[in-house]
Parts: structure tokens; C-alpha cells; sequence
């Protein structure tokens, strides 16, 4: 028996379909559904069985993900300078403040952020698209957020990729950011966009958030005054950890 793999006109259909399922039921919110069906590998990731309790905390930090052996040091935060030779691409600052439901900065937040390069490959094994990797840039950078709440990194804007999901199927340009509380098994991951990119209509990750204010929440913006002369175009974005105004998280909240 043969599969069909739906085109990326399928897709589309299916987003405006569910989009307007939703606000026919008035289930329009900032959280997508985990079983999103024009993003089908949600399918597979959405629980059938009640969740497991981890009954030893400490055994799911030690699996946490972590991009560093040592302290965090400035070089982190320059992904430009963590090998001998200087990365392709378009380099630019990223900057904002984590914040609470109340404004209020969150200070001493472990922020670790990875990335495709400028060509749209990450420097994975598993990632196999035929792009060029750049010796000079591994992609994935951390630091820790200052007395305000602030955090900054440098590095080069990552180019789209495909990624099977359907046919002609490509994911816009996007930075993915992982934040930690007090312990490993704190984590909220989510993904930083740049805006006016052409593919954001035509993605199901990004339009599985059917909230129009929610999913702009994961727009950064231009910042001029964060550019560098010379050296990197800014762009600002803050992370709301809870509250109506909160940044999608995936997975949920």
C-alpha cells in the first residue's frame, strides 16, 4: 500500500481548516492542541497513557541536556568565537529580558539557545540535509541572565531548512531557546522567529499556535539600537515566563 505525502497546499488547507474549527468552538488560546494534525509528527508525541511519576528527581536531572562541562563564561554567549576561524553568514546580537506574569526580571536563569547555520543545518549527526556545515560554528551558545533579567548572545541568523513533514515542506528561520529554574527538571524550551519571513503562513509548528497575539509573542523584533556598527544587525526579544501575556512554550506551559 502506498502513502500519499500530502503538498504543502494540503497543509495549508488543514491549518485554515483547524484554525477555523477552533474559533467556531471558541477554543482559540495561546497553547496548541499536542496532537496537531497538520503537524504530523505531533501525532506520535501526544500521550495515549497517563504520564508516569518520576519518582526520583535526581535521576532526571542527571539525563537534562546541558551544553557546557565548565562555568558559564562569556565566550558562551559568542557563538562567533567558540572555534579558530570566523562563521558564515549574517551575524547578529540577540538580546531581551526574562521576565515574570508581573514584569518583574527573573535573574540567574540558565538560557542555552542551539541553531541551524547560515545554510539551514544543524551540527548534528541526525541532520542530513545537504547543505554545507561550517567548520567554524557548532550552533548552540548559553549565558545567565543578569540583575534585570537580560541576556545576549551573538552569533549568525540560522537559514531555513526542510524537514519532511510534507512535501516541500520548510521550516522558517528560528533560533530555539531552553530555559532552566532551580534544577535541570525546570526546563521550558521554545523558539525565537524574525520577522517578515515568507514561510511563517505555510508552518505548522508556528501555526499550530492559532492565537494571532501568542504566536506574534514569538516574533523578535529589529532593533537598531542593538546593532553593532560594522559588525551585527540587532534583535530584540523577551521571554514571559507565565501569564496572559506568557511566550508559548512547547509542550505546553
Amino acid at each position: 500500500m502506498t502513502t500519499t505525502v500530502p503538498t504543502q497546499a494540503d497543509i495549508d488547507r488543514e491549518m485554515a481548516e483547524a484554525h477555523a474549527a477552533q474559533v467556531a468552538s471558541g477554543t482559540v488560546g495561546p497553547h496548541p492542541a499536542r496532537n496537531y494534525a497538520p503537524y504530523r509528527s505531533s501525532v506520535l508525541r501526544h500521550p495515549r497513557q497517563p504520564l508516569v511519576p518520576v519518582r526520583d528527581p535526581d535521576a532526571v536531572e542527571l539525563g537534562g541536556p546541558v551544553f557546557g562541562l565548565t562555568d558559564v563564561t562569556e565566550l558562551d554567549a559568542d557563538l562567533t568565537r567558540q572555534y579558530a576561524g570566523e562563521p558564515l553568514g549574517e551575524r547578529i546580537t540577540v538580546s531581551g529580558r526574562v521576565l515574570d506574569r508581573a514584569g518583574r526580571p527573573v535573574r540567574g536563569q540558565l538560557v542555552e539557545i542551539w541553531q541551524a547555520n547560515a545554510s539551514g543545518r544543524y551540527a548534528h549527526q541526525r541532520d542530513q540535509h545537504p547543505a554545507p556545515l561550517d567548520p567554524h560554528f557548532g550552533g548552540v551558545g548559553r549565558c545567565l541572565t543578569d540583575d534585570q533579567g537580560g541576556y545576549s548572545f551573538t552569533t549568525v541568523k540560522p537559514g531555513a531548512y526542510p524537514w519532511r513533514n510534507h512535501e516541500n515542506a520548510w521550516r522558517p528561520a528560528h533560533i530555539h531557546f531552553s530555559l532552566f529554574g532551580a534544577a535541570f527538571a525546570q526546563r521550558l524550551v521554545t523558539q525565537m522567529y524574525f520577522p517578515g519571513d515568507p514561510l511563517f503562513r505555510h508552518d505548522p509548528i508556528l501555526q499550530s499556535v492559532t492565537d494571532d497575539a501568542a504566536r506574534e509573542r514569538l516574533v523578535a523584533r529589529y532593533d537598531h539600537g542593538l546593532s553593532v556598527p560594522e559588525t551585527s544587525l540587532g534583535y530584540r526579544w523577551d521571554i514571559v515566563l507565565d501569564g496572559p501575556a506568557a511566550t508559548w512554550i512547547e509542550e505546553g506551559r
